[in-house]
């Protein structure tokens, strides 16, 4: 985004007044995710930043500031969430950046940090002004765009990174689109290096994986289903690594599925290259046996996995190895998912479910809400540069209010978003959003 619009959500351009009242959030459980600590006390916000935290929860004085009682619900960073498909322009029809910034605001998103894969691609700064524009004028929360690495993500032409930087680009990616000439993408990353641009890989063999529809395995193989091996994700991650190790880029893997690719992930850590890596929320909490009946909107990409691995990336996710959750909110329409397994569209919307889904992580004892909020919030507004993610003074007063133990059936129908393909349609989930505030204004409930 150009610095004017980056520095404030299209929430405070509807309310410059709003931004500059004082609120004080009480009777909070604030979740802290650099300290690691969930803490009761209450949260300032001043001139849309975070002015001070208190250790308790009915700090005396504070007069005129308007007083928000959290009745002990948990306060925590606005999620940022990397890799949202927006499908403007091109697809209007799927999700808009209104339907897509509502949904965001409902599902405790502050930050949508939204791909490239759209039609035409955002490969020039023309179309990258574009959509900042858009967004700015319909979204209620923020939006950073990622540029196309390459022209039209064809693989075949660098894009030209130094003007899509200036026009707002916050990382290059060609999305699924995976850059097959090993010196195209070498060339990519050492000119991104120069300028100390952020490239994220989709790593997967792309010969390996080209119409794979599962993970291959006994279950693959009774469904009749076109799988692909594990190892793919494993062989696309050591080419991307080993291209890292040449130019010294900064690198980040969108997804990282599998167990055979952690130990690689590791070792490139270790090393000290600057690597950082992701995975989506449907690969944390679905594996391949929720695909048994063919249902399409289990269909996503890379395909669900076995459950060995999906323990695996969890655990991967607690210890920090995999530094980032993201929604990979995918929206596709009826018709592309009303057919065959094979031939069905890949994806999920993802935008409203993703702090409910990520609760059961939660709920089953496997993550604490700070390593939770590490991953959701922390480490991808680290990853990009941006001062989101914190609960400390200075830093901008985005913030989502959730109760962390409501329970509630999913009902697809009732999701904000355009398209309506999500796995956990009917699913019993624990976790409600009761407000969401971006720069200290309200979006969602509040």
């Amino acid at each position: 985004m150009t610095s004017a619009a980056g520095e404030r959500g299209a929430g405070d351009a509807r309310n410059p007044e709003g931004h500059h009242m004082s609120k004080l959030f009480t009777n909070a459980r604030l979740i802290d995710p650099e300290a690691g600590r969930v803490m009761p006390g209450a949260l300032l916000v001043e001139g849309g930043r975070i002015a001070r935290l208190f250790d308790t929860p009915e700090p005396e004085g504070l007069q005129g500031a308007e007083r928000l009682n959290c009745a002990g619900r948990f306060l925590a960073p606005g999620i940022v969430d990397i890799g949202v498909k927006v499908s403007e322009p091109g697809e209007r029809h799927k999700e808009s950046f209104r339907s897509a910034g509502q949904a965001a605001a409902a599902g405790g998103v502050t930050t949508m940090v939204t791909r490239p894969d759209t039609i035409p691609a955002i490969d020039s700064p023309e179309i990258l002004e574009f959509v900042t524009r858009r967004a700015n004028e319909a979204a209620p929360v923020r939006v950073r765009p990622m540029s196309a690495l390459t022209k039209g993500r064809q693989g075949r032409e660098m894009v030209e990174i130094g003007f899509m930087l200036d026009a707002g680009a916050v990382a290059f990616t060609d999305c699924d689109a995976v850059v097959e000439d090993t010196r195209v993408l070498g060339r990519c990353l050492s000119y991104a290096r120069s300028l100390g641009a952020l490239v994220i890989g989709h790593p997967q063999d792309p010969g390996l994986s080209r119409g794979a529809a599962a993970t291959s395995g006994k279950f693959a193989s009774l469904k009749g289903l076109p799988a692909v091996s594990p190892m793919a994700e494993r062989m696309g991650l050591d080419r991307d690594l080993a291209l890292v190790e040449m130019t010294g880029a900064r690198y980040h893997a969108d997804q990282i599925t599998t167990a055979r690719a952690l130990p690689r992930l590791e070792r490139a850590k270790a090393a000290g290259l600057d690597v950082s890596a992701g995975v989506s929320i449907h690969h944390l909490t679905l594996n391949e046996f929720d695909i048994g009946d063919y249902r399409t909107f289990f269909k996503v990409k890379p395909p669900l996995r076995a459950e060995d691995d999906r323990v695996a990336v969890v655990e991967a996710v607690a210890s920090g190895l995999i530094d980032i959750i993201s929604s990979m909110h995918t929206p596709q329409d009826e018709e592309s998912k009303r057919l065959p397994f094979e031939e069905a569209a890949s994806g999920a919307v993802a935008l409203e479910t993703l702090l409910p889904a990520a609760l059961r992580l939660y709920h089953s004892g496997d993550m604490t809400l700070p390593q939770l909020f590490r991953a959701l919030s922390l480490n991808p507004s680290k990853r990009l540069g941006l001062d989101t993610g914190r609960l400390a003074p200075g830093a901008p007063a985005d913030l989502v209010l959730f109760d962390a133990d409501a329970p509630f059936v999913l009902d697809r129908f009732k999701l904000r978003s355009k398209s309506k393909n999500t796995p956990f349609d009917g699913a019993r989930l624990q976790g409600k959003v009761i407000g969401t505030w971006v720069g200290g204004v309200s979006v969602f409930g509040g």
